[in-house]
């Protein structure tokens, strides 16, 4: 019996042996032949073929030419299209009023009167352009920096606590930004007439005061940039939550409110039918409003046609200056919260 058992124990022994040799010399086969077949043969100076997805590792994928030109061209030529009038009232303004019909509208005259035209600009009825552009720096510089605040306030609320009507609430200022203002313009009026608030500086700054877009984004970036641990140790820290919000979440946030405010000014900055509706009093006019009431009296005053025209390139100067000087937070804020 225990002769058995030995024999049977030894024969085991010794296939699991066999086969182990087996595997082994079958390893050592393959590396030998996956090993002549990278590298060379001695004598013939060929160099061992290696798959085209080593050699370009490291690579990006390669871009067709035709498609980049095509891009290029095609953004080439919406630039084109959206720069010309801007250039246009540039050239126009340095012109006089009877070059401004004889000579080519996109190219500049012989005679360059921008510094006449601006002067002439500022002391049009007692320099009544330059208290429009006031107006419109109180609408829109004022009244954008205060609404970028109670926006980052409602978004910082909604991205961070958790309480009952949360969804509900964030749903409803979402279809706030889904209605145009001209829906809003006659019931705000109505509003203010039975508050006696119409011709007044305050029908067209309360308003403006308002920014559901703002809350939006808010609270999309409070969410994603705001650590929930670094609230925590405010917390134990002893702050209280107004001034975590005032420390710690406006200063993560202030790439995301520079893009609201960049939003907000240049919105109320080109606002027109709510000032046209609330307003009768031309000294509270923005400057929108206000070429609007020169452009209608060219008619009868055919000297307006060159303010207009001077007036209208001013009041595109400082919406470009403020993109120049807020582009690279704009750009950062819209990227925040878009991936993960």
């Amino acid at each position: 019996m225990s002769t058995r058992q030995s024999d049977k124990g030894g024969r085991a022994t010794t296939d699991r042996a066999m086969t182990g040799r087996a595997v082994t010399n079958r390893a050592v086969t393959n590396r030998a032949v996956t090993g002549r077949a990278t590298t060379s043969r001695p004598g013939t100076g060929r160099r061992p073929k290696v798959p085209k997805t080593t050699q370009r590792q490291g690579r990006g994928p390669r871009e067709n030419p035709v498609s980049v030109f095509g891009s290029t061209a095609f953004m080439a030529l919406f630039a084109v299209y959206f720069l010309t009038p801007l250039w246009w009232v540039f050239v126009a303004s340095t012109k006089t009023r009877s070059s401004l019909a004889s000579s080519f509208g996109l190219w500049f005259s012989s005679d360059f009167q921008l510094g006449g035209n601006l002067r002439d600009l500022a002391a049009e009825n007692g320099g009544r352009y330059l208290r429009w552009c006031l107006n419109s720096l109180l609408y829109a510089g004022v009244g954008g920096a205060i609404a970028t605040l109670i926006a980052a306030m409602m978004g910082y609320a909604l991205g961070k606590y958790a309480f009952r009507g949360r969804e509900a609430m964030f749903n409803v200022i979402l279809c706030g930004i889904l209605m145009p203002g001209t829906v809003l313009a006659l019931p705000l009026f109505l509003l203010f007439n039975s508050a006696g608030l119409v011709n007044t500086f305050w029908a067209v700054f309360l308003p403006s005061l308002v920014s559901p877009f703002g809350v939006y984004l808010a609270r999309i970036y409070a969410a994603s940039a705001m650590p929930d641990e670094v609230m925590e140790a405010a917390r134990i820290d002893g702050s209280g939550e107004l001034r975590t919000f005032a420390t710690i979440g406006l200063r993560i946030m202030a790439p995301a409110l520079v893009t609201m405010f960049l939003f907000q000014f240049t919105q109320i900055w080109n606002n027109f039918f709510l000032p046209l509706v609330m307003l009768q009093n031309d000294r509270l006019y923005p400057v929108s409003l206000g070429l609007y009431s020169w452009n209608s009296q060219i008619y009868y005053a055919p000297q307006l046609r060159m303010l207009v025209i001077v007036g209208s390139f001013v009041a595109v100067v400082p919406v470009i200056i403020a993109f120049l000087l807020l582009q690279r937070y704009w750009r950062t804020g819209l990227t925040e919260g878009s991936v993960k």
